[in-house]
């Protein structure tokens, strides 16, 4: 009896959509086990209701006895994924497949003419009537396997002579004043080919040395 009082000031206390979503939740499961009263089957729609009233009812386990309530957490999980596989589905049919004649034309063309790139392939086959893309062009062209090319280490021992290392340093002197040096220097031998002083260096100056200089030393000068 005072079990019985409780419950009803309790739901005297609760508001009329609480009720209301209580009464939909019973009379859905008793709609259920009328329809399946030895084993309870559930359709989608069943389903969906309880991921909603999940959603929307903070008391949603309380009425609920024909499935465990990790049952519509499972539900609702599924649900979700299913909505962003859907959301996520490519809205459009995908490019076209290039038709084989035409792959096999482009390839045919590339390599007859191993000069031609992919705009001058793709303005021929426009004057024949075909429509396509500079891009898928490219794409079936034939690719000429470019030979390995040298590392930095071999690059030095093939070139050493021809390369000359270029500095630029002060000194200063027992009269404080500063000196500008200018040096190159032969990579191959490691030695001074050209060298040259000033204490007032300009572009000018650091042009005609550089565009001047010989294999010969050259005395510093001012």
């Amino acid at each position: 009896m005072t079990s019985i009082l409780f419950r009803t000031l309790f739901s005297a206390l609760r508001s009329r959509r609480a009720l209301a979503l209580e009464n939909l939740a019973l009379r859905h499961q008793l709609d259920v086990l009328q329809r399946n009263a030895k084993r309870p089957r559930l359709t989608n729609r069943d389903r969906t209701l309880w991921v909603i009233l999940s959603r929307v009812w903070a008391d949603w386990r309380h009425p609920l006895t024909i499935v465990q309530p990790e049952t519509v957490i499972r539900w609702h999980k599924r649900g979700f994924r299913l909505y962003w596989r859907w959301k996520s589905r490519p809205r459009w049919p995908g490019r076209r497949r290039v038709p084989k004649e035409i792959r096999d034309l482009i390839r045919t063309m590339s390599a007859a003419n191993p000069l031609w790139g992919a705009p001058r392939i793709h303005g021929e086959l426009l004057k024949l009537g075909i429509e396509i893309s500079q891009a898928t062009v490219s794409k079936y062209m034939v690719r000429y396997r470019k030979p390995p090319s040298q590392g930095w280490r071999t690059f030095l021992t093939n070139h050493a002579k021809d390369i000359v290392s270029v500095d630029f340093f002060t000194v200063p002197t027992a009269t404080f004043r500063v000196l500008f040096v200018f040096l190159v220097l032969l990579n191959q031998r490691r030695r001074i080919v050209h060298f040259n002083t000033t204490n007032s260096p300009t572009s000018r100056w650091i042009g005609n040395k550089s565009s001047k200089r010989s294999h010969g030393i050259r005395h510093p000068s001012t």
